[in-house]
């Protein structure tokens, strides 16, 4: 199995996607809920992602807060992408929030 890397890039207070944390659950995060924070989520979904794929996943936070990297600032640029931008294997995706369903569904793409 090939190695997929998430990067997951928002500010340190940014909200984990555009949506209410709600009862449905639909990013199957559950540690996270219901607080709506993007370094909570992410650590869920870190775990989830370990949990189903193991070590052929790596999981990271690039929080924009004092330095905007280079490779996310071309991105920015070209494209405006909303927070949290979702980066699978240095490709912006259109997922725009953490959501497991729609992450492991990119990660597909590239096992």
């Amino acid at each position: 199995m090939k190695k997929v890397t998430i990067e997951v890039v928002g500010f340190q207070d940014s909200p984990c996607g555009p949506f209410p944390c709600d009862g449905d659950r639909t990013c199957e995060l559950e540690k996270c809920a219901p607080s709506e924070e993007l370094i909570k989520a992410f650590d869920a979904l870190k775990e989830r992602l370990t949990h189903i794929y193991g070590n052929n996943v790596e999981c990271i936070l690039t929080l924009i807060d004092d330095e905007v990297p280079k490779h996310v600032i071309e991105i920015i640029e070209k494209d405006h992408p909303p927070i949290p931008l979702i980066i699978i294997n240095g490709n912006k995706t259109p997922i725009g929030r953490i959501s497991l369903p729609m992450i492991r569904e990119e990660i597909q793409k590239y096992l």
